[in-house]
């Protein structure tokens, strides 16, 4: 009689879980047994995998159904956010290796092996995570919209670029496990809240633990450090500026105030030796004649200002030879984005060649002046040798 009456409260409960499960509302999709390995095959999916008792399924419920608002009616983005019930369909569940609640997991259109999401479980971790898997560019990033709490923004891979555009900005660059950082971390939050009116900068903070992209390309090499912004660019006395200061609050504010003034940024020079600047509404008519030897960069980009003056100096040493041109191409500049993301951009700086407008050749070797000039000699017009 016992077990006939925990047999039934399970059968209830499970009926009733399913239930209330079909008739949320909301735009994440339910799946079971039956629908999950159908429409898996199908598209690109996100899915939570839950119990409706846990606390923390419970928590991230509100940011899993603003992913789907986000993404679930949007063909373009090519991807599912979906859920399973694991009190009903606890098959399904052990078949995904699924043993704690909630369980996150990306599935590429037609593999039934999902990729563990092990990351903080907040909108922008979980798009910077999608981004990674479905290899976006940086035109292409689902995008987000930075969080403020307390004046201190949170950046990610996709909002990064857009944020840092226009303005000043005070940018600390951190691990969570790093002790420095910890430390350094009160400090930041109060540092951030004094300055939440003042319209002259902006302060930020980036996990490269998450969001390594953009750490990677500004080549932050330790923890924490912290980098000055402005209009895009890392200014900077020699290459990259690191602050080096106390990190209290009063020399971090002094700092502040110093960079506010105006400190002059250490941009590329876009006119030098006549070389060619181009965006979306010039690119094709730019490059319709002759050799053209394309560099598409980010200003804030290491690797980028490090080829600055041998892109000048290659420029030089072609200059003269009719039908053969060295261009730049800005990838930050709204104007510029979309030619990016056409041009299958997926770092900074990507060296093409095009001749007659149409794409030869990718430049991956050393970035120095003789190897640069040697690929560009390789393709010369032979009338020209």
């Amino acid at each position: 009689m016992y077990k006939f009456i925990v047999t039934l409260f399970c059968y209830v409960a499970c009926h009733i879980s399913q239930t209330l499960a079909e008739n949320e509302e909301g735009k994440v999709v339910q799946y079971s047994t039956k629908t999950f390995p159908i429409n898996v095959n199908k598209n690109n999916h996100f899915i939570m995998f839950y119990a409706p008792w846990c606390g923390y399924c419970k928590r991230l419920h509100p940011t899993w159904e603003q992913l789907a608002d986000m993404l679930n009616d949007d063909p373009e983005n090519q991807i599912v956010i979906a859920k399973v019930d694991c009190t009903v369909d606890n098959n399904l569940c052990m078949e995904n290796d699924v043993t704690g609640y909630p369980t996150l997991k990306f599935f590429k259109m037609g593999s039934t092996k999902g990729i563990k999401f092990r990351g903080t479980r907040d909108l922008p971790s979980l798009t910077s995570f999608l981004n990674e898997q479905l290899g976006k560019t940086p035109g292409d990033m689902i995008k987000t919209t930075p969080v403020t709490t307390n004046g201190l923004t949170e950046l990610t891979d996709a909002s990064f670029n857009d944020f840092v555009q226009k303005g000043k900005f005070f940018i600390k660059f951190y691990a969570p496990w790093c002790g420095y950082c910890q430390k350094l971390a009160p400090m930041w939050e109060d540092l951030a809240k004094s300055l939440e009116n003042d319209e002259n900068v902006g302060i930020a903070k980036l996990d490269c633990t998450i969001h390594r992209t953009v750490c990677n390309t500004l080549e932050i090499k330790g923890y924490p450090t912290l980098l000055w912004m402005q209009d895009g660019k890392v200014v900077s006395s020699i290459e990259v500026e690191k602050y080096q200061g106390q990190r209290t609050e009063s020399e971090l504010k002094s700092y502040v105030n110093k960079m506010k003034e105006g400190v002059k940024s250490d941009e590329e020079s876009e006119t030098t030796g006549g070389m060619v600047m181009l965006n979306s509404d010039n690119f094709e008519s730019g490059i319709a004649e002759g050799l053209s030897f394309v560099k598409f960069f980010a200003p804030w980009c290491g690797h980028c200002k490090r080829l600055a003056p041998i892109w000048n100096e290659l420029n030089k040493k072609i200059e003269g030879i009719p039908n053969v041109r060295l261009v730049k191409v800005d990838c930050t500049v709204d104007n510029s984005k979309e030619l990016c993301n056409e041009q299958e951009v997926e770092g900074f700086p990507t060296l093409y060649l095009y001749k007659n407008g149409d794409k030869i050749s990718e430049y991956n070797g050393s970035r120095n002046l003789e190897d640069l000039y040697e690929f560009l000699l390789m393709h010369f017009p032979h009338d020209e040798l």
